[in-house]
């Protein structure tokens, strides 16, 4: 008799190169169509990490190998106490923002300037654009989300910054035609693209059914080079933070390093072949 029982494809973790944090899992100026986060519908949630959390995750993981520390949410600028948190991570590794870009206009721009040369790390930013229209951008994103990013990316561009555009796919467009499109675009405001400057992601649609038959090569998962700090403990990636699927432990002082593919998001990074949500920075073009 066969077993009816399916068992989900299990993944290790290689090294922990990327510290997600999760400054906010439901605080967000945007809320978007698209988003695989489900956000209340009627009230404004502000559910902040402390900043101790932080301070207590750096100093567990001085023996792991990071090379980038990635600031989420929701919206991570919203965070009362961001400008402490970037400075207290920057200490550590390079940091990654990744925004909306709604809260950084010149003065912000200048301001981050600032911190990153009070350093010796990099603030890297990733931008979310999802097309290169702005009415097709703003149907899905709200409307002047479109002029905000570009906005933030011509002042990023002016205090030397080379900001990643992350375009999640919800057209189903060809890279090549996305690349061209943003290339044109964002020329008009002085800012210039090569290819490691467009991340294309695919859109999770919440809608799909999920396969129990999940196989993967191995492609670099997020899961497989990184981990998820939010206020209510250590997740395997940014999808299933707060997903007890997910869940890796309470804190980095003890952490499982294996999870399982089990969800509808596994599906999705899958597809992407490669990372979702970190940098791959052995392909980046200077």
């Amino acid at each position: 008799m066969k077993s009816s029982v399916c068992q989900s494809e299990i993944v290790s973790m290689k090294n922990l190169n990327n510290l997600f944090i999760e400054m906010t899992a439901k605080s967000c100026n945007q809320h978007c169509s698209h988003c695989y986060i489900d956000f209340p519908k009627y009230k404004k949630v502000e559910d902040f990490i402390n900043i101790e959390t932080v301070k207590q995750a750096l100093n567990d993981t001085m023996c792991e190998d990071i090379k980038c520390i990635y600031l989420t949410g929701a919206e991570p600028m919203t965070h009362p106490d961001f400008n402490a948190i970037l400075r207290l991570c920057l200490k550590r590794s390079d940091v990654c923002i990744c925004t909306n870009g709604s809260f950084i206009n010149e003065k912000k721009a200048r301001f981050l300037k600032k911190v990153e040369d009070e350093s010796s790390n990099e603030i890297i930013f990733k931008i979310s654009i999802d097309h290169y229209n702005e009415e097709k951008n703003d149907y899905i994103r709200g409307r002047g989300a479109f002029r905000q990013a570009v906005f933030a990316v011509k002042h990023l561009a002016k205090y030397g910054f080379m900001p990643i555009i992350v375009c999640t796919n919800y057209y189903c467009e060809t890279p090549s035609v996305l690349f061209e499109n943003f290339q044109e675009i964002l020329s008009k405001y002085s800012y210039y693209i090569n290819s490691s400057h467009l991340q294309i992601v695919p859109w999770h649609d919440k809608t799909k059914e999920f396969s129990e038959n999940i196989k993967y090569e191995n492609s670099g998962l997020d899961c497989q080079y990184g981990r998820v700090l939010t206020s209510q403990g250590v997740y395997a990636c940014p999808f299933l933070s707060d997903d007890y699927r997910g869940r890796c432990g309470s804190s980095f002082k003890n952490y499982t390093k294996r999870c399982s593919l089990e969800t509808a998001f596994c599906q999705t990074c899958i597809s992407a072949k490669n990372q979702i949500f970190g940098i791959n920075f052995s392909s980046f073009e200077i």
